[in-house]
Order: C-alpha cells, then structure tokens, then sequence
C-alpha cells in the first residue's frame, strides 16, 4: 500500500491553477449568455421645448471716428545761397565824408569850449586880484586911518605905578585890606587931586595918596591936543605874605 505524502507549495500551485481556470470557464459562459437574450429597450420620452420671445432694442449706430487726415510733407525748400553784399562805394564815400564833417565841427566846438573856459578862468583869477588888490588898499586905508586917529587922539596910558609902602603899624596888628583912590590925570601925565572913596582903614590913606600922587601918565590926546582925565580910579590892596 503506497503512502500519499501532503507537500503545501505543490497544494498551493495546484489552488491557484484551478482558479483561474474557474474564472476563465465563469467569464466565457457570462459572454455567451449575454450575445444569446438581446435586452428590450425601454421607450425615449419626446423632448419638449419651450420658447420665449425677448425684446431686444434696436442697436445704436455709433458714429465712427473721422479718419486722420494724411500728413502730407512739404518738400524741403532749397537753402538760399549766401550772396555777396553789394558794396556801394559812391554812398561809402558820402559817409566818410559826413563823418570828416561831424568830426571837425566837433573839435571846433571842442576848442571853443576851452577857449571860453580859460577866458572866464582867467577872469575869475583877474576878479580875484582885483579883490586882493582893494582888500589890500582898504586894510592901508584902515590902518592909514587909525594911525592918523591915534595921532589925533589918544587914550592916555598909565607908565609909571609904584606900590605904596605897608605901615608899619598895620604889619604889628596883622590888618589887612582895600584903599581906593580917585583924582585927574592932568595934561602933563601928572595926578592932581587925590582923594580917598569908600571904605578904607585910616593907616592906609596916607600911603595910598602918596603912591597915587608918584603916577605918572601918557595924556590924553584929542584933535592932537593933550587934555585933562577926570574921576580915575586906582584901588590899592594891602595884604600880609
């Protein structure tokens, strides 16, 4: 009796072989099934359409721009020749001419005003010698004049005036002060008539009169006549160093 021996990888080939064989077998009777009962159609229901009408207004022409008009270039104008100025040689001579004139009448109006100018300067330094001159004549006149007043007239002026003598006693007791003294200068320069006025301490008058009376004077002159001189004052001051 033989012994049946159980391998799994050869039970697991021999599966899966009949598997597909199964399915092979399954998918052909299912084709064949299908060509042999032809299926019944069911019936298409009939479409329906409705229509609506919709008021559409009527489209608005919208004018069209004008078209540009074409730039039409103008042909380049030629450029015109430089052309030699024509020179006038009659019309050049005429402005030479003119120019010399205007020339000469302007340094002739030129040396007019110098001329005229040094005639009023030399006048003015004539005017101012002229006034120098009558300056100088009126200064000698005036001068020429006072000599001859003071020749005629004169005022009389002190030439000799000696202090008097202190007292003595005024020196012991310390007094001090002011003795004035009026009297006329007579025609000779001399003092005549001396008085004491005011105030003054008694030790003082005597030596004030004697010192008035040793004045000496340049007389008074008028019309070149020496005459007296009345009511001079001399104030003697009497004051202790």
């Amino acid at each position: 009796m033989s012994k049946l021996t159980f391998d799994p990888a050869s039970w697991r080939d021999h599966g899966m072989a009949f598997g597909v064989a199964f399915a092979l077998h399954a998918g052909l009777v299912y084709v064949l099934f299908n060509l042999s009962h032809t299926p019944v159609l069911q019936p298409v229901p009939a479409a329906v359409i409705h229509t609506q009408l919709v008021h559409v207004p009527a489209p608005v022409a919208v004018p069209e721009p004008p078209a540009p008009e074409p730039v039409v270039e103008k042909p380049a104008l030629p450029t015109p020749k430089a052309q030699m100025p024509v020179v006038d040689e009659a019309a050049l001579a005429l402005k030479r001419v003119q120019q010399q004139k205007r020339d000469q009448q302007q340094r002739q109006e030129q040396e007019q005003a110098r001329k005229q100018r040094e005639e009023a300067e030399r006048r003015e330094r004539q005017l101012a010698q002229q006034e120098q001159a009558r300056q100088q004549q009126a200064r000698e006149a005036a001068a020429q004049a006072r000599a001859a007043a003071e020749s005629a007239s004169r005022q009389y002026l002190p030439i000799a005036k000696e202090a008097p003598d202190y007292p003595q006693r005024a020196l012991d007791r310390n007094i001090e002060g002011e003795c004035t003294v009026t009297y006329t200068v007579t025609p000779q320069g001399q003092v005549s008539d001396p008085q004491v006025v005011g105030q003054c301490h008694p030790l003082f008058v005597k030596p004030s009169l004697a010192a008035a009376k040793r004045f000496r004077y340049q007389p008074r002159v008028v019309d070149g006549q020496a005459v007296a001189v009345a009511n001079v004052k001399n104030t003697f001051t009497y004051k202790i160093r």
